[in-house]
């Protein structure tokens, strides 16, 4: 038995070891590669899709808000309500309904920015206001 307080067994119980962590990298890529898609589409710089927390605030901005906005998902429930409605303005700005953003922006958003950032949409920032 080893002793849990070892620098290299306490290493083993971090979130980046064993599969968790191999199966949260391929997410973290898989949304950065849609999301650059994504971005680009809307006329800002796809390498920004790569940064954590920049990428909140430019899909808030192609949302049709400030960058501020950002802020709101530090709130309890006031988070999923904003993301909500931040899904619903994204998928209105590239031409799709509330079907479309409520299921595969906001519930599967990996599909969803992937048929957005592969397809034939088109960003259109008149329609998100």
């Amino acid at each position: 038995m080893t002793d849990p307080n070892t620098i290299t067994s306490q290493a083993d119980l971090s979130a980046l070891s064993g599969v968790s962590g191999i199966i949260g990298l391929i997410v973290y890529v898989l949304v950065a590669i849609a999301l650059w898609r994504v971005f680009t589409k809307a006329g800002y710089a796809g390498w920004l899709a790569i940064i954590p927390i920049v990428n909140t605030v430019f899909l808030v901005k192609i949302a049709g808000f400030s960058g501020w906005y950002t802020l709101l998902y530090l709130i309890p429930i006031v988070n999923i309500v904003f993301h909500i409605i931040v899904s619903l303005r994204t998928g209105k700005a590239f031409g799709h309904g509330a079907v479309f953003s409520i299921f595969l922006l906001w519930l599967l958003p990996i599909i969803g920015y992937f048929i957005i950032g592969f397809g034939s949409d088109r960003y259109k920032r008149d329609q998100v206001v």
